[in-house]
């Protein structure tokens, strides 16, 4: 046969393959950004996940180290509720200790018990980070050997809890916003409408300790808190001493939920249950935000992981899941999946962003039904009525209505400026640039650019991770955490205990150091930088205790360098981590 232009040397005949179009490409880089091409392993999250091995429990003498860890950190939350007394957030009117001979003397002297405070907050972190040992072994000779057992942590975490619970606010002033906002609904009006200036008066009791930004502010929080918060208000009044123990009641009853489902969740995605409740639950920004602080992201987010649990019982489970009475026919299963499901529909009726979660159940709810689109619109459909139904029941049973989802209450957060926000330290790091170069501040316009492409990446990043979900390359909790994460980061405005948001569900699937070595160090570094009055102290205060705290604290490193594990001990900790990234749904 004749050679044409068309016919290779060799001559055998190849069939060429004409170039892909312009279209072709697009929706072909398309699929793969959003992670639709199967045969694609570019998700660099998954390699945050190992499998971990079970290790018998301490011996002798690591026990007898984990009392003196146990002991050290009791002896640091002593010393933080102590001086709270003197330089926590204490309220402006009712202070209780104020005027007595023995108890009133911290806020007489504002630098010792600031020196107290910090000194007792650097040891809990310390013994924080010593426990770690127990939990999670070294990044130096891989996973401990042996593994302290759940029974020893959930006592070193109790023996932690129990002094901050007893103690006056520390590190915040939202629970006294709490208290307006309750009170305004409790009087029948409308907190979504007007703040506690206007409501309640400038002089009220409840009033004068809000902080001046809120004052004017309606309640950003769902009607859940806020129809929490009108019981308290019954059953406390004015009373703000008592006002504040139930609140930290309820903030408890989060916690117990978190220590309740996080090391479940960890069991299902192969990590050790002890190290995920060390790095969420003993975490110091726990301990100082929710439990001292007396935040409520510790119902919302206790609710939130406790509803993924039974969602994902049911789910990962072998029963089937149908809308039956029988629990052999998939009665079980289907109660399962209303129950958690709607857990999280409550979660997100005390902070909206917890409805994200619904979003991964349901992608591995539609990836048991077959991943089918007709599978996803199913998931979508009983989900968003669930959602619908308890949000309704809420919004009306309260008396609160639905002022909380309009745009103005859900950007009251908005009016602060915080620099943990990387649009918002964008957006100031460019006015200040502006202002030095002399082309004027212009922060706010730059703002108004910077916040609305945040939330696009936001979305983005969340809508990989359901598809990650959906095709089974990542755990649904894994997948939430990432996403939760990266929305914190680009959130228009970022709290310290708003790191928990991702850390708790993350502590549970991540178990590379690549994750846990920035998630230790932003927890130890953030827990101290927020002063524990919730507001400023003078500059030379905070030198000063600065420079005790740190004298105090490495006397105490001296004198006990025998007895606690300041050093790692190569010999009780040897092995690697299992290198199996979780790959499939079951």
């Amino acid at each position: 046969m004749p050679q044409t232009d068309d016919t290779p040397a060799n001559g055998d005949q190849t069939t060429l393959t004409a170039p892909p179009t312009r279209t072709a490409r697009v929706v072909h880089l398309g699929r793969r950004a959003l992670g639709l091409e199967r045969d694609h392993d570019g998700f660099a999250v998954t390699s945050l996940h190992g499998d971990e091995a079970e290790a018998p429990g301490l011996d002798a003498r690591e026990t007898a180290q984990l009392r003196g860890v146990r002991r050290f950190g009791a002896t640091g939350t002593l010393l933080m509720a102590l001086g709270a007394l003197g330089a926590g957030a204490q309220p402006v009117l009712q202070n209780p200790v104020q005027g007595l001979r023995l108890l009133g003397l911290p806020a007489r002297m504002p630098s010792v018990a600031m020196t107290i405070t910090l000194t007792g907050s650097v040891m809990v972190v310390l013994a924080w980070l010593l426990l770690g040992r127990f939990a999670i072994g070294s990044f130096r000779s891989g996973s401990p050997v042996r593994r302290l057992t759940r029974s020893q942590l959930d006592r070193t975490l109790l023996l932690w809890v129990i002094p901050l619970s007893v103690a006056p606010p520390m590190f915040s002033k939202d629970v006294y916003s709490y208290l307006a906002q309750s009170k305004i609904a409790a009087l029948g009006l409308d907190p979504y409408a007007i703040g506690p200036k206007m409501a309640l008066g400038v002089d009220h009791v409840l009033t004068r300790t809000v902080p001046t930004i809120w004052r004017d502010t309606p309640a950003p929080y769902g009607p859940l808190f806020i129809w929490i918060g009108k019981g308290i208000s019954a059953l406390a009044g004015d009373n703000i001493v008592a006002g504040i123990f139930l609140h930290r009641m309820v903030a408890l009853a989060g916690v117990a939920l978190i220590v309740w489902a996080l090391p479940r969740l960890a069991r299902r995605c192969g990590v050790a249950p002890v190290a995920a409740l060390w790095l969420g639950a003993a975490n110091p920004l726990l301990l100082f935000h929710l439990v001292a602080g007396i935040h409520n992201e510790a119902l919302m987010l206790g609710l939130m992981l406790a509803g993924i649990e039974l969602a994902l019982r049911a789910i990962e489970g072998s029963d089937p899941i149908r809308p039956t009475f029988r629990a052999a026919d998939g009665g079980r299963g289907f109660a399962l999946l209303l129950a958690g499901s709607g857990l999280i529909a409550l979660s997100a009726t005390v902070k909206i962003p917890t409805l994200l979660a619904l979003g991964f159940v349901g992608m591995a709810l539609a990836r048991r039904w077959g991943g089918t689109v007709k599978a996803i619109a199913s998931a979508a459909a009983l989900l968003l009525t669930v959602t619908g139904i308890v949000v309704a029941a809420v919004s009306l049973v309260s008396g609160l209505g639905f002022g909380w989802l309009s745009p103005d209450t859900l950007g009251t957060a908005n009016e602060v400026r915080s620099w943990m926000s990387l649009p918002t330290l964008l957006g100031l790091g460019t006015g200040l640039a502006g202002v030095l170069l002399g082309l004027g501040d212009h922060t706010t316009a730059v703002l108004s650019l910077t916040r609305p492409i945040a939330s696009l990446v936001a979305a983005f990043v969340a809508l990989r991770m359901l598809i990650a979900v959906l095709v089974g390359r990542i755990h649904p909790v894994g997948a939430l955490g990432v996403s939760l994460g990266v929305l914190v980061l680009l959130f228009p405005v970022v709290q310290p205990w708003y790191l928990l948001w991702a850390v708790i569900p993350l502590a549970a699937w991540a178990t590379r150091p690549v994750f846990r070595i920035p998630a230790i160090a932003f927890s130890s570094v953030v827990s101290l930088i927020v002063m524990p009055n919730g507001g400023e102290y003078e500059p030379f205060i905070i030198v000063q205790a600065a420079i005790a705290t740190i004298l105090v604290c490495g006397s105490i490193i001296a004198v006990t360098r025998n007895t606690l594990p300041w050093r790692a001990d190569n010999g009780a900790s040897n092995g690697a981590r299992s290198g199996d990234a979780y790959a499939e749904v079951p």
